[in-house]
């Protein structure tokens, strides 16, 4: 990972983040776009916090996030813009697709994961969201 640099310090900040569909539901399916707008939102998005998103892989029913920060981020408010804001557009833009799938007002479940990742190179990372993938494939 790179360093980051402004006046007054250098940094390598990184953080693994996933969020998780409400009720696992499998919606995120390359041919419909509906992967591509969340990609875009995302990065939209976290651009209004400084963030640099490094990587964004999406699973059918979860999306994991590389994003590397400033020190002064403040992670909970970005993650629930991102998760807010994303759900809003998600639900409307593709409202007749995501309506027999999700009901009530939430697209993503109120949990999420978030790690730092220190030194670990982002082909660990990848390895690892691999293996998830995997292993929910066998669990359903």
């Amino acid at each position: 990972m790179e360093y980051r640099k402004d006046p007054h310090r250098v940094y390598s900040l990184t953080y693994h983040l996933i969020f998780v569909v409400k009720y696992r539901q499998p919606v995120f399916i390359e041919e419909i776009g509906i992967i591509e707008a969340l990609k875009t939102k995302i990065i939209e998005l976290s651009e209004n916090f400084e963030v640099k998103v490094v990587e964004i892989e999406c699973g059918i029913d979860h999306v994991h996030l590389l994003i590397s920060a400033k020190p002064m981020l403040d992670i909970p408010k970005y993650i629930n813009t991102i998760k807010g804001h994303s759900s809003r557009f998600l639900r409307k833009a593709y409202k007749s697709f995501l309506q027999d799938k999700l009901w009530g007002a939430h697209f993503w479940s109120p949990r999420y994961f978030i790690s730092s990742t220190g030194n670990v190179s982002i082909d660990v990372l990848k390895q690892y969201g691999e293996n998830e993938q995997r292993k929910i494939a066998l669990e359903h």
